[in-house]
């Protein structure tokens, strides 16, 4: 297991438990008082950790190493996935995947960003931060969703969309926002789901759909905090209040009106159990989309429409 810098007092309780186990296995010693004694501390500590955590430290478990990206969910939730490559323009962007699936007898198209699991696999998906053919190549995938009337679930984990040179030349921007002007108005059901980090336009460029969820110990917000204090203070080294300002966690965009619902992860983070929550995951989605799909086309879209356009707080001040 992977400890971040907040878990310490629970690694080393774990370390106890591994060497008294071991203690037991070597000499043949009842050690079974012992280890429940241990288990019940950690569970408890746990609850103690997580049940009070920071902006910072929500946004440090979204990108916990062990953390279950889309392919994970993908590969867990669908009896049958066919992955489709290309933006038919460029290239195929290897930072988002998407594809066909079978949810229990469902068709849906299956959209989301894909960070690596290991070194290797990050530089090739490069670490989950799209270029301008990811973004085209999700339209694609969404406009043969919508002619063979199937849902789309998008899956946001990045860190934001690619900043490069080469990016912008090949319309960065433009991608995006025509991502957005088409999702709007995409006549099957849309519903996106926050699995990790959702940074900027690289989240929102797969993210306006008619249900907007976020799993609990994520964060969404137009810049990273790390991005946020180098901008105020020239330095990184003010993230932790940068996080608390920004207002990034689940419960703030709960709040503000801006997503949907929270979705609860197993106690200490989805990492500690990723079976339990794609199973969970998977059971919301096929909720959510059976009661979209009760609704006419035209009344989705229209919804859709209406949801973004009351977002945010206003005044309007009356001339004299």
């Amino acid at each position: 297991m992977v400890f971040l810098e907040f878990e310490k007092p629970l690694e080393s309780l774990y370390e106890q438990l591994e060497k008294i186990k071991a203690v037991g296995e070597e000499g043949d010693i009842d050690v079974s008082d012992k280890v429940k004694e241990l288990e019940n501390k950690i569970k408890t500590k746990t609850k103690e950790i997580y049940g009070n955590l920071t902006g910072w430290q929500k946004v440090q478990l979204s990108r916990h190493p062990e953390r279950p990206y889309t392919l994970h969910y993908i590969e867990h939730m669908c009896s049958k996935f066919v992955e489709l490559h290309g933006d038919r323009y460029y290239a195929d962007d290897k930072a988002i995947v998407g594809g066909i699936g079978r949810l229990d007898g469902m068709s849906v198209m299956l959209i989301g960003h894909q960070k690596g699991v290991n070194t290797k696999m990050r530089q090739y998906r490069n670490f989950g931060m799209a270029n301008p053919e990811g973004y085209r190549k999700a339209l694609r995938l969404m406009k043969l969703a919508e002619k063979f009337n199937m849902p789309i679930v998008c899956l946001i984990d990045t860190p934001g969309a690619f900043p490069g040179l080469e990016a912008e030349e090949r319309g960065q921007a433009e991608a995006i926002a025509r991502n957005l002007i088409e999702m709007a108005q995409l006549k099957v059901p849309v519903v996106c789901y926050v699995i990790g980090e959702g940074a900027s336009g690289g989240a929102i460029g797969i993210g306006l759909g008619d249900k907007v969820f976020m799993l609990e110990n994520t964060w969404y917000s137009v810049i990273s905090p790390e991005s946020c204090s180098s901008i105020l203070w020239r330095s990184w080294d003010h993230k932790e209040e940068a996080a608390e300002a920004l207002k990034l966690t689940a419960d703030h965009m709960l709040h503000f009106g801006l997503i949907d619902e929270i979705i609860k992860e197993p106690l200490g983070g989805a990492h500690t159990d990723p079976e339990k929550m794609s199973k969970q995951l998977k059971s919301h989605i096929k909720k959510e989309i059976t009661a979209l799909l009760e609704m006419e086309p035209d009344e989705r879209v229209m919804k859709r429409i209406d949801k973004y356009a009351n977002m945010g707080q206003y005044d309007i001040i009356e001339e004299d």
